[in-house]
């Protein structure tokens, strides 16, 4: 299971984040650089961003238990109000691709590497690194794509990837912030989809439709389990103009005392028409997690996110994003019911490379007992792809 301090956040992929999230946010895409030598075309891209983020917490920490997101435990490192300068959802990025047509197949193998921009001191060394891809695939337009290695989860990928706060903040949580990343709507809007080792197949493209199916490297078992088990997801997806749907579910076995089966399922879609985008989804299952895989044991809970955006102007993106990730039932040594985010943001396209970042929200958490507590938070910065 995730610690308060220990959450995973999502990497940034050049191929993923500009081809899917980025041209779907109608922003400017990463301009990789790409070298020719011989057979091979490597590509090499990324980002780096930073924002100035101030949150104020009014009550005071532990009024709402658990991975509570708004409570000041959490949000404000206990205190009444916190600022730092650093990432947003994103880390900074590097990603190194390579891509070949070989005896009939396309092959390809990707790497990236993250890095933080906040530390708590101003000498300690900011050498965390976190490699979180490294992968390869191979297949051709009749058998579709094999993947093997390191990459994200299937379970979640197209929300968090269609969630407008990928470029800017979100929930400005310091907890995760502050040595790493802002959560965007993870934990109050859908569960993080996570990074697996894995072995995946998706099918060729028929005409908009595809299917992935995986086998992940399990997540961490209960400390009394004899074995582990393999996870499975998959997702269907269909893509047409101005369109996308899709469907996804995951599943995994926690042998031990305490142990459970998690069972999630998702079901989301996004449409644009003219300057307006909308995009719903809702996960739910047992096990599902506030944050990661299994967080809570085998409590039961949901996800949703709803937003709404606007192209006001050639270089101007408005945008209105609430999720809230609740909880049917109480976790051990946790009160807490649910996690709320609304986030107002404004996203202008200084150039086609830079994009700067203002953004107004409110974190709220809610527990079984009826206590709440809530952050109030502003963010202004920018984010440069290449």
């Amino acid at each position: 299971t995730a610690s308060h301090t220990e959450i995973l956040t999502l990497p940034m992929d050049r191929k993923y984040i500009a081809a899917a999230a980025l041209a779907a946010f109608a922003l400017p895409a990463a301009q990789a650089v790409d070298i020719q030598a011989g057979d091979w075309t490597v590509s090499i891209g990324g980002n780096v961003n930073a924002f100035y983020t101030q949150t104020d917490c009014k009550q005071p920490a532990g009024t709402v238990t658990g991975t509570a997101l708004g409570d000041a435990g959490l949000a404000c490192a206990g205190k009444e109000k916190t600022t730092v300068i650093g990432n947003g959802l994103l880390p900074s990025y590097l990603s190194v691709g390579a891509k070949s047509r070989q005896g009939g197949f396309d092959v390809s193998a990707n790497v990236g590497i993250g890095v933080s921009v906040a530390t708590g001191s101003s000498i300690a060394q900011n050498n965390d690194v976190d490699v979180r891809q490294a992968y390869l695939s191979f297949g051709n337009d009749g058998m579709g794509t094999v993947k093997l290695g390191r990459d994200y989860g299937l379970f979640g990928f197209h929300s968090i990837i269609s969630d407008m706060t990928l470029i800017g903040v979100g929930a400005a949580t310091n907890a995760t912030q502050n040595g790493r990343v802002s959560l965007g709507h993870i934990g109050s809007g859908y569960t993080f989809p996570g990074m697996y080792g894995q072995a995946v197949y998706t099918t060729p493209n028929m005409g908009g439709f595809s299917v992935d199916l995986g086998l992940m490297s399990p997540t961490n078992n209960l400390s009394t389990a004899k074995k582990d088990n393999l996870q499975f997801q998959a997702r269907a997806t269909y893509a047409g103009q101005g369109f996308k749907a899709w469907v996804g579910a995951k599943t995994q076995k926690y042998d031990g005392v305490g142990g459970f089966t998690m069972n999630a399922g998702e079901v989301g879609g996004s449409v644009s028409a003219g300057a307006f985008g909308l995009l719903a989804n809702y996960q739910g299952g047992k096990g599902i997690g506030i944050l990661a895989d299994g967080d809570q044991g085998g409590v039961k809970g949901n996800n949703l996110l709803l937003q709404g955006t606007m192209q006001a102007a050639q270089n101007v993106k408005l945008g209105l994003g609430y999720g809230r990730s609740k909880n049917d039932s109480a976790f051990t040594g946790s009160d807490l019911r649910s996690n709320e985010n609304l986030t107002a943001g404004v996203y202008y396209n200084l150039t086609k490379s830079v994009t700067l970042v203002g953004e107004i929200g409110q974190t709220r958490s809610k527990g079984f007992s009826g206590a709440s507590a809530k952050q109030n938070s502003v963010a202004i910065g920018g984010i440069l792809f290449f």
